[in-house]
């Protein structure tokens, strides 16, 4: 007998296409997802399961360019509240692709994560940008992150709840429209990359 996510996802049949990202993205079968810090260290990411990874991120979203925001004072370092947010979008995106919401999830995830980026290296005194190609970590970590910012700008102050547009936005990204706030990061950061060359 097979353990299902939170006793409802079936995890068996979840594919990852991205050969990159398969040893970074944690999916094994749990009923309470709940690392609690055992995994701190080098590559201690890869170990945490990837919904315990959304929820950590809903509570600190990273700030938006040089903006520091903090947008999240009502569900940082509240796991409960935070859990349960990320339930209510594996619900609704089910209800509204009729497909596992796990599955959704990965295939925006390898659909909003770049693969190339700038860095700014000094050279005889002048900063130039260059173009660098970004870890399989980071990647996954990258698209995590503008999900929720991008779902943040979209619900903070205004009647959309925060489930609804996150669901949307995992929605959007892996059906590949260009609507969604990741996709359209990614492609910024791959068009940067290119004229860094």
């Amino acid at each position: 007998m097979e353990f299902k996510l939170f006793d409802k996802y079936e995890m068996g049949s979840i594919k990852i296409t991205d050969d990159a990202l398969r040893p970074y993205i944690n999916i094994e079968p749990r009923l309470l997802v709940k690392s609690q810090g055992r995994h701190v260290g080098k590559f201690g990411a890869a170990k945490i399961h990837l919904i315990e990874r959304l929820a950590s991120r809903l509570s600190v979203p990273g700030h938006l360019g040089r903006k520091h925001k903090i947008i999240t004072s009502w569900s940082s370092g509240k796991y409960n509240r935070n859990m349960r947010t990320v339930l209510r979008v594996l619900d609704i995106v089910e209800q509204k692709t009729k497909q596992n919401p796990v599955q959704v999830l990965i295939k925006a995830i390898e659909n909003a994560s770049p693969r190339d980026e700038t860095t700014t290296i000094e050279y005889g005194g002048a900063r130039y940008p260059q173009a660098v190609d970004v870890s399989p970590m980071r990647r996954v970590n990258l698209a995590i992150r503008w999900f929720v910012q991008g779902s943040y700008q979209k619900a903070f102050g205004k009647k959309t709840k925060m489930a609804d547009s996150l669901a949307n936005e995992i929605i959007k990204a892996s059906e590949g429209n260009q609507e969604s706030y990741a996709l359209s990061k990614k492609n910024d950061a791959e068009k940067q990359a290119d004229a860094a060359r």
